[in-house]
């Protein structure tokens, strides 16, 4: 895994040493890049199960004012540590908490986030992490949840709608908003 652009473009990352993590592929976190570009620049990115903490590191390079990592995993989380040292992160661009994320989302009042990606092991249940999510969106906010092209997520889920699909591989990318009345 390597860093695709910004400012620590090129840098390659410490990948996780089991196969029970799926981290994003080089090529969806382009063109998930691609397509959120026009957002990136002083966001406040969250990155929910953040495994190695690839598409985070990311938002960063290309910008990003701040990111959260947040994944269950102590080895994901010192990975994630091990990764933001490597590219000599700042402590004050960067917050990283060892919890599950419905956990988190429940407890913390850290929000809002600007975009919120949410990558969990595919047969998790996204509904209810989605839900809780939206009510930390930025009214103006993004969130993305990747999932396998199979499991087809809801049009709509409380406050957020989807606004587009994308499809690589095995993989989607399911982007939600915050409903206008």
């Amino acid at each position: 895994m390597r860093i695709i652009a910004g400012a620590y473009k090129g840098r390659n990352l410490k990948s996780p040493p089991s196969m029970n993590v799926r981290p994003t592929s080089d090529r969806l976190r382009e063109t998930l890049f691609n397509v959120i570009a026009p957002r990136i620049e002083d966001s406040r990115f969250l990155d929910l199960c953040a495994g190695s903490g690839a598409v985070g590191i990311e938002a960063l390079s290309r910008g990003a004012s701040h990111a959260t990592f947040v994944d269950r995993s102590r080895r994901s989380c010192t990975l994630i540590e091990s990764n933001l040292e490597l590219c000599r992160i700042s402590e004050d661009e960067q917050t990283i908490y060892c919890s599950e994320a419905g956990e988190f989302l429940r407890q913390t009042d850290s929000g809002p986030w600007d975009i919120i990606y949410f990558d969990p092991p595919y047969k998790d249940d996204y509904l209810k992490i989605l839900n809780l999510a939206g009510s930390h969106l930025a009214s103006d906010g993004l969130l993305i949840a990747e999932h396998h092209h199979k499991n087809a997520l809801p049009e709509t889920i409380g406050t957020l709608s989807r606004t587009r699909v994308l499809k690589q591989g095995d993989s989607s990318l399911s982007f939600y908003q915050k409903t206008t009345s």
